[in-house]
């Protein structure tokens, strides 16, 4: 093959008239003397050039890496959109075939010369200067100069004469600091294959979908045909390739190389994820310049959430539930050890994250109110709460709130009222509680962009807000941490900051013994529901106006997990519940955090008293209830009665009652009611006593009025503020 070279270029040499030949021999003369000279001058001390650990340090993937808390890959984000740079690949792990087709197609004397290829200088001046070719000599120590010394880069499309004496230059310190093996090392690593493909990991799996230490000869041919000229058609690449295995004599069959080629380049390449199940995690954590992450998330755990909640909506996709989201979160040190934002790739939005989006909260505020109205003591667990027909009169109109089933109890305590979700005691609440304070305290528990209380009106004891379910499920984690708010994290070991104490211990504790009470919430969901657990666990249901969202969160003595289910559209589910909906999946996620350990009940604080409570109403004769110290019953004359002070129930404080200019204004009553019925109350109006006992009827006149509730030593036990609209 030499010999044929050699014959070629001198018989073009002899067909050259003898002016051209002595111009010939004077610019050989005159680069051979340029050559040693520059050679002198590359002796002289000069910087170094980068070391080797030095380059392989500064490689910054294109693609970033989140991993589990055991240090498992769990996605694969991309986060520089400028090229596609994989991982850092040693020549160990690349394919002798590829070494071997790259050395053959770029430097077949790379291990023979000290940096630059006079030979080959020669050989290219010849062509350059009396042939049609055009050809190059950089070797591929000089490539990689250029790529390791960015003052290298050329001013034009081709570098002048200096700048590639000072790339010469380059090559020469490398190979006198650098071994072989790493130059070429750096090279691969390096080098453009196709496209925006980078490096041999890049192009090995965005062509191939393989690593690079299983390129075969054929893959590699290509590979080493791409890198003269990245973006070449595929036809020509193929020829090169075939003209480079002619070159090696590489034992292939020509017929299955050729049609392989042509199906891999003539399609689109793509970088398959190695791993893919925390994308909204991903988005939130990697950044350009930080490639590889340690999360909290438990990648077996995601896995599972992801599966089984794929299973689940694939069960109720008759019912027209379309997505959902999971969050798992641990109690005590705020790790988020789950987090699946979508049903993934089968999603309707599959870049839209269910844990952040807003929706209507419905019934899961409810413990909340209850919590703030035990730890106020206007209300306890054993308190009666009529769950009769209401209507509350408000500046825009008569508010009418009803329960889910439609249906009316009658008198039930506290403890079933939470526990069976029914609204309109909790409307009670909220009207004895005042909508501002209520408002309060969900800012503390971390819900943002609250608007004016007026806003949601009363119906906001029913879950007209809306929240998402990463604050949601936080706010529950507040509860199972006896009362205490923290922020969450996505870091491993972090100190706990940002914490605030919202409930008092005791009523915390209280509302999760009745979170967790199967037989009182049995008024609405029965006693075998997706709430019951074989372990301890304190949950809360709930659905939004016209069946929109279904939520389920709760938490045991380790974990707090929150789920929904809905469309991001926001169309209406058909015929489902909290009880269908969210919580079986709700119900699996336990099973599996507690399927080695079991969780144990929370123990009662030092503040809590349980007490012997004798009812009067017909639901129970007695009942053992939890109380905070200095709220349980007291016993007088065989009868319980509870310790309490008596509050306003209705009108609720700032609220706006209409008169109905239909009726004649004798006939027209407002009625007065307390938390107590005793005749040791009295109503206060204006300043005049009106009436005394737990209910009052007064005739409506129009203005601002005040209203206070006295006992019979003239304290005032409540008072509230309320306009009558003529």
């Amino acid at each position: 093959m030499r010999q044929r070279c050699s014959a070629r270029y001198l018989m073009a040499f002899s067909r050259l008239n003898s002016k051209s030949q002595f111009l010939f021999f004077c610019v050989l003369l005159i680069f051979v003397c340029g050559v040693g000279l520059c050679y002198t001058s590359f002796c002289t001390d000069s910087e170094p050039p980068p070391s080797f650990d030095a380059i392989k340090r500064a490689h910054i993937k294109s693609d970033a890496i989140l991993r589990d808390r055991y240090g498992n890959i769990i996605h694969e984000l991309r986060v520089d959109i400028t090229g596609r740079k994989l991982d850092w690949v040693p020549l160990s792990e690349v394919s002798n075939s590829l070494i071997e087709t790259l050395i053959a197609s770029e430097d077949k004397r790379f291990f023979r010369h000290c940096g630059f290829d006079l030979t080959a200088l020669l050989h290219a001046l010849f062509e350059n200067a009396f042939t049609s070719k055009r050809r190059g000599a950089s070797t591929i120590t000089m490539q990689v100069a250029a790529m390791v010394d960015k003052s290298l880069k050329p001013e034009g499309k081709r570098r002048s004469v200096k700048e590639k004496l000072m790339q010469i230059k380059t090559a020469l310190k490398l190979e006198k600091t650098w071994s072989k093996q790493q130059i070429l090392e750096t090279y691969i690593n390096l080098v453009s294959f196709r496209g925006e493909l980078i490096g041999i990991s890049a192009a090995s799996r965005g062509i191939f979908d393989k690593e690079p230490s299983g390129l075969c000869m054929s893959e590699s041919l290509i590979l080493a045909s791409l890198v003269k000229s990245p973006n070449a058609i595929p036809e020509d690449i193929i020829e090169r390739a075939k003209r480079l295995k002619i070159a090696i004599n590489a034992d292939i069959d020509v017929g299955e190389f050729q049609s392989t080629a042509k199906r891999l380049l003539h399609r689109p390449y793509s970088i398959k994820q190695r791993a893919s199940i925390a994308p909204h995690v991903a988005h939130y954590l990697l950044k350009k310049g930080q490639t590889d992450i340690t999360s909290t998330i438990d990648g077996k755990l995601q896995d599972y959430a992801i599966g089984l909640l794929e299973e689940y909506l694939s069960v109720l996709k008759g019912q027209n539930v379309n997505e959902g989201a999971i969050i798992v979160i641990h109690n005590q040190t705020s790790e988020i050890l789950a987090y699946v934002g979508n049903r993934g790739i089968s999603s309707t939005a599959r870049y839209v994250d269910g844990i952040r989006s807003k929706r209507q909260a419905g019934s899961t505020l409810k413990p909340f109110l209850y919590a703030l109205a035990i730890d106020q003591q206007s209300i306890t667990a054993s308190s009666i709460i009529e769950n009769t027909p209401l209507d509350v009169p408000t500046e825009r109109g008569v508010y009418r709130p009803e329960n889910y089933d439609k249906r009316f109890t009658g008198s039930v305590t506290a403890r079933v009222a939470l526990a069976s979700s029914l609204n309109v005691p909790a409307v009670k609440v909220l009207l004895m509680m005042g909508k501002d304070m209520f408002l309060e305290k969900l800012g503390e528990l971390g819900f943002t962009k609250l608007e004016d209380s007026d806003y949601y009106g009363f119906s906001l004891a029913l879950g007209t807000l809306d929240v998402n379910l990463f604050e949601l499920t936080n706010a529950f984690r507040t509860l199972a941490n006896r009362g205490v708010w923290s922020a969450t994290t996505f870091a491993i070991n972090t100190a706990k900051n940002n914490s605030r104490r919202v409930f008092s211990e005791e009523a915390s504790f209280i509302v999760s013994h009745i979170l967790s009470d199967r037989e009182a919430r049995s008024t609405t969901f029965s006693l075998e529901n997706p709430l019951a657990t074989r372990y301890w666990t304190a949950s809360k249901t709930g659905t939004s106006k016209d069946m929109r969202d279904n939520w389920c969160i709760g938490f045991s003595d380790t974990y707090t997990v929150g789920v929904w289910v809905g469309n991001f559209s926001g169309t209406p589910m058909w015929k489902v519940s909290g009880i269908t909906g969210a919580a079986p999946i709700w119900h699996e996620i336990m099973n599996y955090l507690h399927k080695n350990t079991t969780s144990k009940p929370p123990k009662p604080p030092e503040g809590v008293i349980r007490a012997f409570v004798k009812m009067h109403t017909g639901i129970n004769d007695a009942i053992h209830e939890w109380f905070i110290a200095g709220t349980e019953p007291i016993s007088t004359n065989d009868k319980t009665t509870p310790r309490r002070k008596p509050k306003i129930i209705y009108p609720p404080n700032d609220v706006y009652i209409a008169i109905d200019p239909d009726i004649p204004q004798g006939r027209q009553k407002v009625f007065f009611e307390a938390t107590e019925d005793t005749q040791n109350i009295h109503w206060v109006l204006n300043g005049d006593v009106i009436c005394r006992g737990g209910f009052c009827g007064w005739t409506p006149s129009g203005g601002r009025h005040t209203l206070r509730l006295i006992d019979n030593n003239l304290k005032i036990l409540d008072e509230v503020a309320f306009t009558v609209k003529d």
